[in-house]
């Protein structure tokens, strides 16, 4: 899809007749938009050619909204793996709902989307500003999460059992893609219950969204993983420090580590294939220069050195090669048939990143995030997920948002950032 080929438009479930309750603050105009491409060439052929350019409409509250708050109930879920921040959008939509807008049915569906399957038996929780006031500086979610999809009849029908006027679903690309699912069915029965998508991908792999939230903290705490094996590194005499972090298609975690630790000397991301032979030989030059090195791995690089089967996880994903084991033994085995001594030190700092209490900035993010999710179900905008773009906050369409995923682009300025921080070879075939 070309950049002139994309749609923006956000789905309402009617018009907002009721005037806001919230006073004293900038409301935003259903005619406020952001340029989603700001080059000045871009927008130059689209003028020359008759079209606007694409925008994204810009995220906020409005003057008059579509659920009356006295009558409106609410549900929130978290899919996926955890993530930090889940526990403060949590808290900030809960707030934002009671506070800005009087909303005060908030239901937390357990374990994701089997929480909204009467088949497991999850009972809902009840969320008030009171049980929620502390959670922001716990890691995890209060609500538990789960993989994998669940039946969409089922779904709804709890929805609508329930009285839910607005969903928001906490998830990344699986989450986002049933939340499309349950909006399709709504809009087949007829019923008038907002889909609010909050980007949750460690990663940062999801299309038309700049970062999702944790993904610095993650950043933050991968950077002290690769501080660490530096210093192992060059505690021993040929000295390697070896770094798994999360990164499935997208090597963003790594290649931002790199940056915030500029003592890597190997980024491997899926974006940029490799071999073996290029890598080991690359390495050897390596230590035989200066004695020691540091190799950042994201999981899903070199998969191609693998043969798969046909195995997937709970959400439909292709299971991995461990990437890390695989380059541990390569390099070991490698190095001890040259009767060469190298000291190797492997670290999978994964689920710990995972779990931590967001970062104060990742923790501000949450919070208008939160916020601005609010806002978008309140106006009875639905099947959208709230995304961040040049610094604003904007509504993007989950069909967009799930389109394609969000990759290092190996021409771009930010890979050629990392090849120029670590020193390493552009190919390693």
């Amino acid at each position: 899809m070309i950049d002139s080929e994309l749609n923006f438009e956000i789905s309402r479930l009617g018009e907002c007749r009721i005037p806001s309750p919230m006073t004293g603050i900038r409301f935003v105009t259903n005619d406020d938009h952001i340029l989603y491409n700001s080059h000045s060439s871009e927008i130059r052929n689209c003028l020359a050619e008759g079209r606007e350019p694409p925008c994204m409409e810009l995220a906020g509250p409005r003057e008059r909204i579509y659920f009356d708050p006295a009558m409106l109930k609410c549900g929130i879920v978290t899919c996926g793996g955890i993530c930090p921040g889940l526990n403060e959008v949590i808290r900030s939509l809960v707030m934002s709902l009671f506070f800005h807008y009087g909303v005060k049915s908030v239901f937390g569906f357990n374990y994701g989307f089997e929480g909204l399957t009467y088949k497991y038996g999850h009972t809902p929780i009840e969320l008030t500003p009171q049980n929620v006031n502390y959670i922001h500086g716990m890691g995890g979610s209060i609500l538990g999460s789960s993989r994998g999809p669940q039946d969409v009849c089922d779904m709804v029908d709890t929805l609508d059992r329930m009285n839910i006027g607005i969903l928001f679903a906490i998830g990344g690309d699986g989450t986002l893609r049933g939340g499309e699912a349950i909006a399709a069915e709504i809009a087949q029965r007829g019923l008038k219950i907002s889909v609010i998508g909050i980007p949750k991908t460690i990663d940062n792999d999801i299309s038309f969204i700049q970062k999702s939230f944790g993904f610095e903290t993650a950043v933050a705490e991968a950077s002290r993983a690769t501080n660490s094996a530096h210093n192992e590194a060059t505690g021993a005499r040929n000295g390697i420090g070896l770094v798994k972090l999360m990164g499935r298609e997208s090597g963003f975690i790594a290649a931002y580590s790199v940056l915030a630790d500029n003592n890597v000397n190997f980024c491997l991301v899926p974006e940029s294939p490799f071999t073996i032979d290029g890598l080991l030989a690359a390495l050897k030059d390596r230590l035989k220069r200066r004695g020691h090195a540091v190799v950042v791995v994201a999981e899903g690089a070199g998969q191609e050195l693998f043969q798969h089967t046909n195995e997937q996880d709970a959400s439909g994903n292709a299971r991995f090669g461990d990437i890390g084991i695989f380059l541990r033994d390569a390099i070991t085995c490698h190095f001890r048939e040259l009767g060469m001594e190298v000291n190797l030190k492997y670290i999978d700092p994964s689920y710990t990143i995972r779990s931590v209490p967001a970062k104060p900035h990742d923790s501000s993010f949450c919070l208008l995030l939160g916020h601005n999710a609010v806002h978008a179900g309140m106006t009875g905008r639905t099947n959208m997920v709230v995304g961040f773009w040049k610094g604003e906050f904007t509504h993007v369409p989950i069909s967009l948002a799930v389109s394609r995923k969000k990759n290092i682009d190996p021409e771009g300025w930010l890979w050629s950032s990392v090849l120029a921080s670590t020193g390493q070879p552009r190919e390693m075939r």
